[in-house]
């Protein structure tokens, strides 16, 4: 969603998803890049864990980082006109 927003504001860059969250943040259109990042490095890490040992490690990291990140990127959206899904953090 992020990559579209970005293109529809005429951004062209290389669509992979670190750099689009790069992108945002240095266009000023988000500050949680980082949290955004290590985000989605957990959740390649945790693909491959079939044992579970690696989510012990990242539940903190999830909980207090990342999370709050996805939320301030749904409210920057909401801001942006989006509508529909306003309790979803709120439930």
């Amino acid at each position: 969603m992020l990559k579209d927003y970005l293109e529809e504001k005429g951004f062209v860059f290389k669509p992979s998803p670190k750099d689009t969250i790069r992108e945002a943040q240095q266009s000023g259109f988000i500050q949680v890049a980082q949290a955004l990042i290590d985000g989605l490095d957990i959740r390649n890490e945790l693909s491959h864990d079939y044992s579970g040992s690696k989510f012990k490690d990242s539940e903190e990291v999830l909980r207090n980082e990342v999370f709050p990140a996805l939320e301030q990127l749904y409210e920057f959206f909401i801001s942006e006109g989006g509508h529909g899904q306003l309790h979803l953090f709120n439930e």
